[in-house]
């Protein structure tokens, strides 16, 4: 139990994290991300729905085009994690 409960908050953590930096350094998603935090709370309730399917399309087109123009990085750092985690784990 402890070791799922730990499993899940380093998942929710890496997303967290993956949003931060897209935040950093997207214009486009900061905009999205203060539009939908600056808004009348029941006018941001009624329109839930519609706004996350937004953020999230804008979340993953933003992830696209900085994965495309940063490929060799994204690599490199993928190949580091795979490694951090065979170290970790041995």
């Amino acid at each position: 139990m402890r070791r799922v409960l730990g499993e899940a908050l380093m998942s929710a953590g890496t997303v967290a994290v993956l949003l931060i930096a897209l935040v950093a350094f997207d214009d486009r998603v900061r905009e999205q991300l203060s539009q939908r935090f600056m808004a009348q709370p029941s006018a941001q309730l009624a329109s839930a729905g519609h706004q996350v399917r937004n953020i999230t399309s804008v979340i993953a087109e933003a992830a696209r085009d900085q994965s495309r123009e940063h490929a060799p990085m994204l690599i490199f750092a993928l190949a580091a994690a795979v490694l951090v985690l065979f170290m970790l784990r041995t």
